[in-house]
């Protein structure tokens, strides 16, 4: 068993890793792979300049690096095991079931009958999870480039299990655009489980009109949907690449639909955006009867209602998506904020 003291160190937009300075108030013991921060330590995210939102923390579980990324599986208090890849929280147990259905449902529900799912990204597998609720639902195709973090969420994230076991599910370790690329199949769904743009990053490549109209859509059937994750929708983030998702696709798709749910654990409204060259079905009625009919289980936040009134956008959110005209491409791209993180007592 070893120890060593740790201090809250600030970390600029360019250090995403975790931060440790020696202290002689707070001591952090390992044993087994298991660190535990003792009482009063903290995990802090810097969400834009001058803003921070912090967690008090029980113990770090795991943590790790990957070619990619820094990976941690942290546990706190508020909102228990929380997975933070580059210093950025990407999923809650307490609430990740809002993302994620909002992410996956709405797309497959629209859909007449959906049997194959292509999801770019997805490393954690709560994006397959809930696809393979789908009682239509014959294979999910999950394509992560970093097999560190799929290894660690395979491990790690308990939840999660009985989907990376699934024999439907076909997990591929690779690049999603060289993995669209090289596939003869059409897929009912593709869906962008990605990390948000962030300059240097790996995806935001995966966000521009070229990706969109020469490799992803010519992998959809005729009836097909793509959705996506689309960052910080909130009042004051919406303009960071919300906007600029949504006008992205709509040069690409006839049919593009905005929607939002507030995420607790990310202190903010969160967006997506599903496009398709067919229009979509939003009556609740409708919607609520092929949840009855098609999902396996019961889900804990969408039904028909609440997915109409998602697409209902506030005044100002809606102005600036109406009046958006910039275009994610390879040479004019715009990025999130970044994120750092750190502990601190």
């Amino acid at each position: 068993m070893g120890s060593e003291a740790l201090e809250f160190f600030s970390c600029d937009n360019n250090n995403n890793g975790f931060c440790y300075e020696p202290k002689k108030n707070i001591i952090m013991e390992e044993t087994d792979n298991l660190s535990i921060i003792h009482e009063g330590s903290w995990f802090e995210e810097e969400i834009d300049v001058d803003l921070k939102w912090s967690f008090a923390l029980n113990s770090v579980l795991h943590k790790g690096t990957s070619e990619y990324q820094d990976i941690a599986l942290l546990d706190t208090k508020h909102f228990g095991k929380i997975l933070v890849i580059d210093g950025k929280m990407q999923s809650a147990e307490v609430d990740e079931f809002i993302y994620h259905e909002c992410l996956i449902h709405p797309a497959l529900l629209c859909h007449p009958n959906p049997k194959n799912v292509f999801i770019m990204g997805g490393g954690e597998g709560s994006a397959a999870r809930e696809a393979l609720r789908h009682k239509s639902m014959e294979k999910v195709v999950m394509c992560d480039i970093d097999k560190e973090v799929v290894d660690f969420c395979k491990k790690h994230l308990t939840a999660n299990h009985e989907a990376f076991l699934h024999k439907k599910l076909n997990l591929v370790i690779n690049d999603a655009k060289a993995e669209l690329e090289q596939r003869q199949e059409k897929f009912d769904i593709i869906v962008g489980d990605l990390a948000d743009p962030v300059e240097g990053g790996p995806c935001y490549q995966l966000y521009t009109k070229s990706f969109y109209q020469n490799i992803l859509k010519p992998k959809l059937n005729d009836t097909g949907i793509f959705v996506t994750q689309a960052g910080p929708a909130g009042v004051f983030t919406h303009k960071e690449v919300f906007s600029s998702i949504y006008n992205t696709t709509k040069q690409v798709f006839k049919h593009v639909l905005a929607y939002t749910a507030h995420v607790p654990s990310f202190a903010d409204t969160w967006g997506w955006v599903m496009a398709s060259d067919q229009p979509f079905c939003l009556d609740a009625g409708k919607l609520d009867k092929k949840i009855a009919e098609r999902i396996e289980g019961e889900l804990l936040y969408l039904n028909g209602a609440s997915f109409f009134s998602s697409t209902i956008l506030n005044k100002t959110v809606a102005k600036t998506l109406k009046n958006e005209s910039h275009v994610y491409t390879e040479d004019d791209a715009r990025f999130i904020h970044g994120h750092g993180l750190g502990f601190r007592n």
